[in-house]
């Protein structure tokens, strides 16, 4: 069986990943052996995204020179899930649910959204009508005992109802299945020998965790995107073969980690986080390279910005995750995302200017992409005042700044604003919307934002990083030497990873450590499973123990590296509730909640390109007009990609690459290091050290 990095023979030497966003289809191929990359940028095709997976693959191939049979990994992330959640486009589902919890989506929590009034507010239909769920008799208890048997024929009437109400997935949910999966196991079986066409999920194999309302909708949301997901993958497969390409296809997880094709089949809500993570896990390795280990990533792309704070070069796992209204409590990356980005339309509403969430996305775009949008974008804005220049993406993509001025005029006139006062609005209103959700992750849990650096990436990423760090007070900025691909080139720098949990609910104190280490060491073979099927070699294999535990009573759990010596494990628990609340609560006792096992199998990691020699001098293009509250300036425009290490540019500036385009304002200094990165320091602060 060839190994995951698809070396069967060690002459394909070449990745390549694709990620595919609102509006646009990112790819990165790179040679493993010698760190040479290209990239390459495709209008996304959201009627059939993998249209615009292949026709990444082919410009990539052919601008490299490289033929499709030297492709040993295919690395990819996708929104497909994500997108069929947020645009109610899910499989129509049916639900088994044990007798008396038919109820159990509709009541939900009692909590509301954050950003969303009390009395305003109107609860989300939910993704299963309460005529599609099917109460099902039998119990297990709380401790694993079975109570009541399973009724068989209540299964199979429940199928044959559900396929006859036009469902085409069914979820199964039991009641305490995360301690005896039995009853779910045995549904399981009867449906698929009644609909073996259905696409069905039970929640022992997606979350087989506390909390009913939470494991109810994760089950039912991998179902219901299910049908989809597989053959979206199928296609891909295809698609790839028919191109030659006879890697594996490797999917990214909102958890940072890669999985095979036929482990997202099974649990295709894994990646609704898929693309986001990527460009995490992107930023952390080229910060990594660059020396820093506290960042904060903003990712903008067309249509939204995801955000992320890393401390001490670690990233965090959320198990209160959501997509769009739902929860969606898989492992994922603690991320916060808003509807802002370059695509982010704005309009008077109520005599006041707004800006996104809505937006023009791929089709039709901003007005300047001149495919026949009207309303005025952040793109626009950027266009008016001289931050961007007539053409994108090597000279392939020309904007028409004419439409831009029109479009932003429809905010100027009605406001009584100059043409450049009305664009400047539209980015500050969109800079403070992005400034608040850094705050989120940031200020929030206990971090200031003032000793991290701001690493800016996606598309618009580098053209408000510095706006952004300065109403943060932060000085520093870190632009990755890809920014508008870096999701796709953390693709290339992730490793596969899983996570296997199991709910305990044991108070510390009664806790026995044979007990916890006996169910490690089952979760431990579950882990031995999973790296089999994805053939990763034993010595790239490595696990973390990790105990989900709270105060008791509280509602929510922490995650503590787990140790047998109960005492240390209690004193890592009240470390991090101090860390992150700033107190402990004496006399209250502790709570393991769960047991989680962290899976990750190593996969080679390319080597990294190094910048060459270039002076600014020989980098500069020409001057540019660029419009400053201060008045209009003559800015220099400079091709990154001739930037040298050492390398410095002064502000007002723009430097300009395939992918993106960064902004260097007055006051700012920009430096490329050894790494390739591009380092912005205020000038009042001084260059930091190389």
């Amino acid at each position: 069986m060839r190994s995951p990095d698809g070396r069967a023979d060690g002459a394909r030497d070449l990745l390549i990943a694709v990620d595919i966003g609102g509006t646009f289809t990112d790819i990165t191929l790179q040679d493993a052996a010698t760190g040479e990359a290209w990239t390459a940028k495709t209008p996304s095709t959201p009627r059939d995204p993998s249209e615009a997976f292949i026709t990444g693959v082919t410009l990539a191939l052919a601008q490299a020179g490289r033929q499709a049979a030297e492709i040993g990994r295919v690395l990819h992330g996708t929104t497909v899930a994500t997108n069929l959640i947020l645009e109610g486009k899910t499989a129509p589902t049916a639900l088994l649910t044990t007798q008396g919890f038919r109820h159990v989506l509709e009541i939900g929590r009692a909590d509301l959204p954050r950003r969303d009034n009390l009395w305003s507010w109107v609860k989300p239909k939910r993704p299963v009508a309460p005529g599609m769920v099917f109460e099902i008799p039998g119990r297990i208890g709380a401790d694993g005992a079975e109570l009541q048997p399973l009724d068989e024929a209540a299964v199979r009437a429940a199928t044959e109802a559900a396929v006859a109400a036009g469902a085409t997935a069914i979820a199964v949910c039991f009641l305490h299945s995360f301690t005896n999966p039995a009853h779910e196991r045995r549904a399981l079986a009867l449906v698929r020998a009644l609909a073996p066409g259905l696409a069905i999920t039970a929640s022992c194999d997606v979350l087989p965790v506390v909390r009913e309302y939470e494991r109810s909708m994760a089950t039912v949301l991998n179902a219901a995107v299910m049908p989809a997901v597989t053959t979206y993958v199928q296609r891909l497969e295809q698609r790839l073969a028919a191109a030659g390409i006879a890697a594996p296809l490797l999917l990214m997880k909102s958890n940072g980690g890669v999985a095979g094709a036929a482990s997202i089949r099974q649990a295709p809500a894994q990646t609704a986080l898929s693309g986001p993570a990527a460009g995490v896990v992107g930023a952390l390795a080229m910060a990594r390279a660059a020396g820093v280990a506290d960042i904060i990533t903003v990712d903008i792309g067309g249509t939204s910005a995801d955000i992320c704070c890393i401390a001490g070069g670690q990233v965090g796992l959320t198990q209160t995750g959501r997509v769009g209204p739902w929860p969606l409590p898989l492992p994922m990356l603690d991320m916060v995302t808003i509807g802002a980005g370059g695509g982010s339309i704005a309009r008077i509403e109520g005599g006041a200017l707004t800006v996104g969430p809505q937006s023009a996305g791929a089709e039709p775009g901003p007005a300047c992409y001149g495919r026949g949008g009207a309303e005025p974008t952040v793109t626009d804005a950027h266009l008016v005042l001289g931050h961007l220049t007539p053409s994108l993406l090597d000279g392939r993509m020309t904007l028409d700044r004419a439409l831009a001025v029109a479009a932003v005029q429809r905010i100027a006139a009605p406001l009584g604003l100059s043409l450049a006062a009305a664009a400047r609005g539209i980015l500050a209103i969109a800079d403070n919307n992005m400034v608040g959700a850094i705050r989120v992750v940031s200020v929030e849990r206990g971090h200031d934002p003032r000793g991290f650096a701001l690493v800016p990436f996606g598309g618009a990423g580098p053209l408000h990083g510095c706006a952004l760090a300065a109403l943060l007070g932060m000085t520093r900025v870190l632009v990755p030497p890809a920014p508008g691909v870096l999701c796709a080139q953390g693709l290339l720098a992730a490793d596969l990873k899983a996570e296997f949990s199991r709910t305990v609910a044991l108070p510390l104190a009664r806790a026995e450590p044979a007990r916890l280490l006996a169910g490690f060491e089952t979760l431990e073979a579950e882990a031995a499973a999973w790296f089999a099927a994805e053939a990763m070699p034993p010595a790239d294999r490595s696990t973390q123990r990790v105990a989900l535990m709270r105060y008791e009573e509280q509602g929510h759990e922490l995650a503590v590296p787990f140790v047998a010596d109960l005492a240390d494990l209690a004193a890592g628990f009240a470390a991090a509730h101090q860390a992150l609340y700033g107190f402990t609560l004496d006399g209250i006792g502790m709570e393991i909640v769960t047991l989680r096992l962290e899976a990750r199998g190593r996969l080679p990691a390319p080597a990294m390109p190094r910048p060459g020699q270039g002076t600014a001098a020989e980098a500069r293009l020409g001057l540019q007009p660029m419009h400053l509250p201060a008045g209009e300036v003559a800015a220099p425009v400079y091709q990154r990609a001739r930037l040298g290490r050492g390398a410095r540019v002064t502000g007002p500036a723009i430097l300009v690459q395939l992918d993106a385009t960064t902004l260097v304002p007055p006051g700012w200094d920009a430096e490329v290091l050894a790494s390739g990165a591009l380092l912005l320091t205020l000038q009042a602060v001084g260059r930091a050290a190389d």
